[in-house]
Order: structure tokens, then C-alpha cells, then sequence
């Protein structure tokens, strides 16, 4: 197994960066479809606009209908073929994004993104999550190539609710620690390498800057300051966690949020919030020291991240089974763990990081 190190081609981040849009993009073309989330698009296109004005670019903006389904793909294909379309642009949250990839890849053309949230990492990663057109799961699309262009408007993002800010800290707090793990058992990344020092640095950087900014940078959104502190924590949530987690590897902290897929109560939990828990549990697992522990935890609490299986929305123990055996379905990261775990070691080790996380808030 080779080692490797993926990336978007090109990353791109300040306040106002979307009046720079035809100066970053008209090398790949100047015929352009804009994937949109509703409030995505009305935070969006009067930058693009602005930036288009007096060039002989075209751009079609679209609001899809909600989630990565085929059938909303299959419609943006048609756009791009009618169209002439030269650019797909994935604009919003990250649905919007996936259903955007996904057009580009089957279409042949350049991706670019444009998160309206700093809530997820999806937007520097080359793959996708598809689901049926009745909302269930469908595949997994990975690419032979991460996007072409990131764009980050961090004006956009800190106009964002403060909590997609704190669940993309969640989903980042995971990289390093679920990295580490992967690494010790020189488990491949999600792009199918080896994992190289650069990535692992990534990870790395990823956990202190959260730690070193995070508050300063909740504190910040919530006034609407566009501070250094802020702008390092996007970059945290959104390059360092996507880049790193592509191409350091996953282990039992996304598994656990899988296997909470199973139940309806959480349903309506961000994903971030259930990742930072599940980094709780996978540090149970490996018996990690009580000054790492503690250091996590501090964290989590600093920013409103969940500490308790009651935060994430169970709060009957008897429904942790469904969640263990989902997490541990064969082919789950947390099988990236030393020593791999069992249904009923990773239930024992969600109800402990529960009793920790209770006493952690007395």
C-alpha cells in the first residue's frame, strides 16, 4: 500500500473572497451552474454576480431539492447538458456540495465549492454521500480527484448560525484522535493509501488550533467579529479536518455516529455533535490518560459540544445495542482500532463516557 496526499487543487479564504470568484475560476471555464441550498444561494450569488460583471461569464443558479439524491443529480446533469455548462458549483451546506460533485464527476466537468457553513469537512473531500430519491442511503461516491476549488467566504460563514460552527468542531475534534488510531494499526486512508507524515501533520494542526481558538472563536461568531481567531477555526473545520480525515483515515468516532443512524432521536442532531461525542468513547476504548481525557472534555464543554448520551438524544440505555451493532457492521472505521471492538465493549464504553461526561458538568 502506497502512501499519498490528496488536496483541492486550489483553497481559498477571507471575508468578501466571493468578489474574487471570476478572477479564481475563468481558467476552468466561463459557463458556470451554481448548486444551491436556499439560504446558501441568498448568501451567495449577489457576491458571484458582482464578481461577474463586465466579463462575458454566464451563470445559472439552482436550488436543489434538499438532499444528494439521484434524481437531483440526474436534474443538474440535464442542466449541465443544456446549458453548455462548463463549471459545476456546489454552494451551501453538505448536501448541496455532494449533489454538486456528483454532477461534475458524471458530467466530466471541474467542481467548485462554496460553503455557506463551517459545519462539516465535506467540501475539500473527494467523495460524496447519495442517497435514494425516498431519503434513504444509497452509496458512498468516492472520486478519483478531490475539487478543483474551495472558496470560503468567511463573511459568509460567521453570518452562519454559531451552531454549525461548534458541530464543524465537533466533526473536527475527531480528525487527530481517529487518525492516531488508524495510523497505529496502519489502516488505509479513505482514499485507499497509505498515510503520510504531511496528512497526520494536518490532523494534528486540526486538534491544536481547536483547542487554542475555539472558544475565542464561538465567542467571536456570536457577535458577528471577523477575528483571526475565527478565521483560523473555519479553516480548521473545513481544510484541515476534510484534507486530513481524506487522507489519514476514520475510526470508532464517525462509526458511533453511523450507528446512531439507526435510531429516530437522533435524528435531528448535527453530525459534528455526535462525532465529538463519539471521540470521547473511542478515547474510553483505548484507555487513554486522564490528562488527554480531561483536556477533551474541557473543550467540548467550553463550546457546547455534547458530553452526555442525553445530549445526543438517547436517553433509554436499552436502545445502545441497535447503535453498537450498526456501528460495528463489517467494513466500519472503528475497526481501524487496535484490538478491534465488539457490539458490547463499544456499548460499555458509551455508557462510561456518559458517566464521565455527567460527572465532568457536576
Amino acid at each position: 500500500m502506497y502512501k499519498a496526499m490528496r488536496a483541492p487543487s486550489m483553497y481559498a479564504q477571507d471575508p468578501d473572497v466571493l468578489l474574487h470568484f471570476h478572477e479564481i475560476c475563468k481558467g476552468y471555464g466561463s459557463r458556470f451552474l451554481f448548486v444551491c441550498s436556499r439560504s446558501g444561494r441568498a448568501a451567495v450569488e449577489p457576491k458571484v454576480t458582482a464578481s461577474l460583471e463586465g466579463t462575458d461569464a454566464y451563470a445559472r443558479f439552482e436550488t436543489f431539492g434538499g438532499i444528494s439524491s439521484e434524481g437531483e443529480i440526474a436534474r443538474m446533469e440535464k442542466i449541465v447538458e443544456e446549458d453548455s455548462i462548463d463549471v459545476v458549483c456546489g454552494v451551501g451546506g453538505g448536501s448541496a456540495i455532494d449533489t454538486a460533485k456528483a454532477c461534475a464527476f458524471h458530467c466530466g466537468k471541474p467542481v467548485a465549492i462554496v460553503p455557506t457553513v463551517a459545519a462539516t469537512d465535506a467540501p475539500c473531500t473527494g467523495l460524496s454521500v447519495i442517497y435514494h430519491d425516498d431519503g434513504t442511503f444509497a452509496e458512498y461516491l468516492f472520486y478519483p480527484k478531490n475539487p478543483d476549488v474551495v472558496i470560503v467566504d468567511s463573511a459568509v460563514i460567521a453570518d452562519s448560525p454559531t451552531s454549525f460552527l461548534v458541530a464543524g468542531m465537533g466533526d473536527a475534534l475527531g480528525t487527530y484522535y481517529e487518525a492516531r488510531a488508524a495510523a497505529r494499526t496502519k489502516s488505509p486512508s479513505l482514499e485507499n493509501t497509505g498515510v503520510t507524515l504531511s496528512a497526520l501533520a494536518l490532523c494534528r494542526l486540526c486538534r491544536d488550533t481547536l483547542f487554542s481558538d475555539g472558544l475565542k472563536a464561538l465567542i467571536a461568531a456570536e457577535k458577528g467579529l471577523l477575528v483571526p481567531s475565527l478565521e483560523a477555526v473555519i479553516e480548521a473545520n473545513i481544510y484541515l479536518s476534510g484534507v486530513g480525515a481524506d487522507n489519514a483515515g476514520l475510526c470508532v468516532a464517525h462509526s458511533v455516529y453511523n450507528g446512531t443512524t439507526a435510531l429516530e432521536e437522533c435524528e435531528r442532531v448535527p453530525h459534528g455533535n455526535i462525532v465529538a461525542f463519539g471521540t470521547v468513547v473511542q478515547l474510553v476504548l483505548e484507555n487513554a490518560p486522564d490528562e488527554e481525557l480531561g483536556e477533551v472534555m474541557a473543550f467540548m464543554e467550553s463550546v457546547g459540544l455534547p458530553l452526555t448520551l442525553e445530549a445526543i438524544g438517547i436517553t433509554d440505555e436499552s436502545r445502545l445495542p441497535a447503535v453498537a451493532e450498526k456501528a460495528c457492521a463489517p467494513g466500519e472505521s472503528i475497526h481501524n482500532l487496535a484490538g478491534d471492538v465488539t457490539p458490547g465493549q463499544l456499548v460499555a464504553a458509551m455508557l462510561q463516557a456518559d458517566a464521565l461526561g455527567r460527572s465532568f458538568l457536576d
